[in-house]
């Protein structure tokens, strides 16, 4: 369970990418005062969590109610992530990294939208916890997955608190490096995610 662990974490971190979205949470907390910026982060991240454990649970009977197979949604999940990975290699901020002016606008409630759903919890991060939950042990998978999600989110939390300390000691390239990273390590993920699907359909392919 342990290797299986440290995978789901390497994953979630990759699709979900902690360091690069710290400036997305500064824009979006720029006229926040330090107090106001650590309880949008515990909200934001507990609201995160919810959606998570939510598609964690009871995804798999969602996709069973409308007919779709697991090895439809790793295929489909892992050209989607592959695209995410693209983005992250050639270092494209996606739309909610440059938030509207009324977004940054501290009366505006930023911890369900834009912050939990969909920048940590986006469609990447869903459809990474649904198809690692899948395996022959599947209790083993969804309490690594389970655990998983939760230390990441941690990890999140814990960025968000020191987000202004980090991002003055971190340049800009520094940033796009690690997200480059971030975005190589996710498209290794992605392929594997679809070739895994595709072994499922056609077993005698290889």
């Amino acid at each position: 369970m342990l290797s299986y662990l440290i995978h789901a974490i390497v994953s979630l971190i990759a699709v979900m990418n902690p360091l690069g979205i710290l400036p997305t949470y500064l824009a979006l907390t720029s006229d926040a005062s330090s107090g106001e910026r650590r309880r949008i982060a515990k909200r934001a991240v507990i609201n995160a969590f919810v959606i998570l454990i939510i598609f964690l649970l009871i995804g798999h009977d969602v996709l069973a109610f409308f007919g779709i197979t697991i090895q439809a949604f790793q295929i489909a999940g892992g050209i989607l992530l592959f695209g995410i990975a693209y983005r992250l290699l050639n270092a494209t901020p996606s739309y909610v990294q440059s938030p509207r002016e009324d977004e940054s606008n501290p009366k505006h409630d930023i911890t369900l939208t834009p912050l939990a759903l969909p920048i940590m919890a986006g469609p990447g991060t869903i459809t990474t916890v649904m198809a690692l939950s899948v395996g022959p042990d599947l209790v083993m998978h969804t309490t690594a997955v389970f655990f998983g999600v939760v230390i990441v989110l941690l990890t999140c939390y814990a960025l968000f608190y020191y987000a202004s300390w980090i991002t003055g000691r971190i340049s800009h390239t520094a940033l796009n490096a690690i997200t480059r990273l971030m975005g190589f390590i996710l498209s290794i993920i992605a392929v594997q995610m679809a070739l895994t699907g595709l072994h499922t359909v056609f077993p005698g392919w290889s």
